[in-house]
This record gives C-alpha cells, structure tokens and sequence, in this order.
C-alpha cells in the first residue's frame, strides 16, 4: 500500500480499480443476477468519475490497510467469475455493451503499464534501490551511430484514427481529419543517455535561457540536475533499474524526462521537439515504441470531439487542459496496445512514466 506520491498508486489500487470497472460499468448494469461483492469498494476503487458517486481522495490511496492484498484478490476472482458466466450467456453482444467490454480491456492495459511505472518508482525511492525483476535486460549498449534526419514535404496530411478500420480507439482519437504542415525533418531514432549526458555536462540544467519560465521554476524549485533515477556516485553516472542500480547505458534512449527537459535539450541542441501531427505522420519513416515520445502539442480535442453520455465521458475530455500529448509506447506499455494514433497525455513536470525525446526541426 505504499504511496510515495500522488501520482503513484499503490499495486493493489491497481488490481482493485481495473476489477471494479468490470463490476460497475457492466455486471451491475447488465446483469440482473449479478450481486455486488462489497458495496463499500466503489467507494474505494472509483478514481475519477464524479458520476459513480464518492471515492477515497487520491492522496490517500495509500491509507488503505483495508482491504488486504487477499481481499481484493478475492475481489478480482469473484469478479472474473461473474463475468465468465454472464458473457458464456450471452448469444450476441450489442453494440453498447462490446464498446464497454473493449474499453475496460484497453482500461486494463493501461493500468498493467502504470502497474510497472509505479513499482518502480516505489522501488527506485527505496533508499536501498532493490530489484524487482531480476530478469530484466537493458537495450543493447550497441555503438552510438550519428542521428540520422527524415524530412517530409509541406502538405495537407491526414491524422487521427479511423474507426471504422479498427476494432478499439479512444475518443480522443477521434475525428481523423486535414492538417497542414510545412516541411520539416524528425530524428530517425530517439535521444540517448550519452547525448543527453553531454547537455548535464555543458551546463544545460544552470542556463535559464533553454527553458520555459514555468520549467526554470520547476528546475530551481525541486533542485533538478538529471533526469529521474540518476545517481551520481563515486564519480560514475548510474541508474537504477528494474534489475536495481546499473552503470548508466550510454547509447540506450533517454527515459524518464520531463516535458520541461526535452523542451530544453531540444532548445540546447538547435532544434525543437516534433508537433503530434508531424509525429504521426511521419511515425511509418521511424521506428518508434522503446518511450512515450513527447511532443511540442498541448492535449486538444480534435475537431468534431464529443464526450459521450454519463461517466464514460468522463475518460478523456476532462483531462484536455494543462497536459501534454506524448506518442508511440514503451518498454512497459502492453504489447498491441498503442498504435500511431494512440494521444497519451501527461502534465509537463512528470517524469514517472518511461518518457523520452526525439527531436524535429523546420526547413
């Protein structure tokens, strides 16, 4: 039940929340034979949906001694159960109810990922940095090759899912449509931890002049010097992993950055990072999946957004204000789960989540 901070939810919360989707949205409506499994769990599992009703507030998650990791396993099994047996009766699936079961698969993955990023942030802030997947295995530390540059011409470009062609988007994906871009060039591959390292050591985190107003208060405020789960010791830079605490891999992608830090790498490097739009279509030229790739996008609504009814709607257009669109996957994201459309989202100080850099520039 450990909680370090706000944005890191205990692994049981995880279980219960993913658990209780299933129950609330589907066996408690659709399921006339179906009884809930202890009505006080709604009340501790529902994070943000002001329709459902009450919930514990977010920062206490972590107070919660009760239930135990058995009882919301048990949770878990009864709900798996009942939803066996309620689909096993079920001769088709209307349109209503395949959207929400296809939902609460994508809700689950989401949280499997958050799952890997919050243990190890609960790890990596154990003063003693324990593993916690021995069999863990970095990227290659193959040679460091220069950056390559794919340039695309100015246009008018299509971006956002086509639903049509696929069996699940969010809707936040939605609607495809036109954008115009002027010609410009992305990285080939993403920024690693040696080019990176040369940003530290050219005075890249002392020089307000490569960050945004809000990012240099971030900065001097919390005392940054290195991105997250770095550790200076005994003159050699390491990072602590699933595997533990490693010798910093130099040519593996940078992670764990803020949005505040790639603004400003990209600023020290003479370039900028790639707009959403300019991610996406280029994303077939790249290959892209290793980090959640910031963008230079502020999370919008596409046009022709619209939330749908009751709490459902409350999944994504609430959250398109102050928060930063970031693209492809990553080393913890479920296999399958994100494809180029995919718009996560996140505000531009965190940097728990396996967070990365690749540059752009205009021509």
């Amino acid at each position: 039940m450990v909680q370090p901070i706000v944005d890191v939810s205990p692994p049981k919360w995880h279980l219960g929340h993913t658990t209780w989707f299933f129950e609330t949205f589907i066996l408690s409506v659709y399921d006339n034979n179906y009884t809930v499994f202890n009505k006080d769990y709604n009340y501790v599992f529902n994070s943000y949906y002001e329709t459902v009703g009450a919930r514990v507030v977010r920062t206490d998650r972590g107070n919660l001694s009760r239930p135990t990791v058995a009882e919301v396993l048990a949770y878990r099994q009864y709900v798996d159960a009942a939803m066996e047996s309620f689909l096993s009766k079920q001769e088709t699936l209307d349109k209503a109810l395949q959207g929400l079961l296809y939902l609460g698969f994508n809700h689950e993955q989401q949280h499997q990922e958050l799952l890997i990023t919050d243990i190890k942030y609960i790890f990596g802030n154990n003063p003693l940095l324990p593993a916690y997947d021995s069999s863990y295995k970095p990227y290659a530390d193959e040679k460091n090759e220069e950056q390559d540059w794919i340039t695309l011409a100015e246009g008018v470009y299509e971006i956002g899912a086509n639903a049509e062609q696929l069996d699940f988007c969010f809707d936040n994906e939605l609607n495809r449509h036109k954008v115009y871009l002027n010609s410009f060039s992305i990285a080939a591959r993403e920024v690693t931890n040696a080019e990176y390292l040369a940003f530290i050591n050219a005075g890249g985190y002392e020089d307000f002049r490569f960050w945004h107003s809000d990012g240099w208060e971030w900065v001097n405020t919390h005392q940054v010097k290195s991105p997250m789960y770095w550790h200076y010791i005994d003159n050699a830079w390491q990072h602590y992993t699933p595997k533990g605490l490693l010798p910093l891999a130099l040519n593996e992608p940078v992670c764990h950055i803020s949005y505040y830090e790639a603004y400003a790498y990209a600023a020290w490097a003479g370039k900028r990072l790639p707009t959403e739009a300019e991610w996406e279509v280029a994303s077939n030229k790249f290959t892209w999946g290793r980090r959640w790739e910031w963008t230079e996008s502020a999370y919008l609504p596409y046009p022709g957004f619209a939330k749908a009814a009751g709490a459902i709607g409350e999944y994504n257009g609430k959250f398109m204000i102050n928060q930063m669109v970031l693209r492809g996957a990553s080393q913890a994201t479920s296999a399958g789960h994100s494809r180029n459309t995919y718009r996560n989202f996140f505000q531009p100080q965190l940097r728990w989540q396996f967070t990365g850099i690749r540059l752009a520039e205009s021509i």
